[in-house]
Formats: C-alpha cells, structure tokens, sequence
C-alpha cells in the first residue's frame, strides 16, 4: 500500500520537475520589515543620545562596566564580562581602556593568578556618580517618544526576547 506524502518536501522527487516548480514563489524577505532592522535602527538613535549627553567620552559599553562594577566589586572581569553581556574580548578590551583611564584597577585573585579582580578607583567611583543622572536622562530621552505604559511594554518584551 501506498502512503500519501505529506508535502512536495517529502516527496522522493529531489529537483523540480518542470521551470515553474523552480520558479515557485519564495518566502519573501523585506529588509524593512525585520525585527533586526528595527533593533538595529533603535540601537543607532540610543547611541546617538547617548554620545551625546553621557560627559567624559564614555562609551555604552563602558559606561555598563563601570555601572555593574560598581554594584558587584570586586569581581572578576569575566563574571563581568557575563553581568554586563559582553563576550571575553570586548570585556578585556573595555576594562583595559577604563584601567588606562584610572578608572578601574585590576589585580591578580588571590586564589587563582589567572584571574583578574576589578574594583573601580577612587576617580571610577566619581565618575559614576556624576553620570548617574546624565544616564537617566539618555534612558528617557531613548523612551521619549513612548507614553509610560508603551515604555513598560517595550522593556518587558525585550527581556522576554532576551
């Protein structure tokens, strides 16, 4: 007995039969209509703020090791690095800039020499405090063109992808 196939795609027939099959419509892909298009574009106009109200040329990626360092010291760069969502490289690379700006100090764990324990200076622990509020302000200034209840919407849908 003969079983039915499902769809073309079970059917034993590997290459289209006749020029028509091989010119099937495709799933049509529209740049202008992906999530990444926006997330992208959204992430440039974030930047953008952020660049320019953030004092002290920080950039986004500093700024988010500064901030977490602060609330984990000490720590170790890779835990870090995993806290604030950046792969080893960039972290490595983020925290030797901030350390060669005085903001951060490294020194070797104790119990592993491999390791690196942050913590922030004196000067790092000044410069969060003064761009504490300038960080708020970008953040509603991202959100600006949200009412409150779009605002929270979009946050939960982005942890929710996330």
């Amino acid at each position: 007995m003969d079983v039915p196939f499902k769809d073309k795609a079970d059917s034993p027939k590997a290459a289209p039969s006749s020029a028509a099959d091989a010119n099937a419509p495709q799933a049509e892909y529209t740049l202008g209509e992906q999530i990444g298009f926006y997330l992208r574009q959204a992430n440039q106009r974030h930047v953008a703020i952020f660049t320019g109200l953030m004092a002290e040329k920080l950039t986004t990626t500093q700024w988010a090791a500064l901030v977490k360092l602060k609330d984990l010291q000490p720590c170790s760069q890779g835990n870090l690095g995993r806290e604030t969502a950046m792969d080893m490289a960039t972290i490595k690379g983020v925290v030797d800039r901030l350390v060669k700006r005085g903001l951060v100090h490294t020194a070797p764990d104790a119990a592993d020499a491999r390791r690196l324990v942050l913590t922030l200076t004196a000067e790092g622990e000044a410069t969060v405090a003064r761009n504490l509020s300038i960080a708020l302000q970008i953040s509603q200034e991202t959100l600006s063109t949200l009412t409150l209840a779009e605002r929270m919407m979009l946050m939960q849908l982005l942890q929710k992808i996330c």
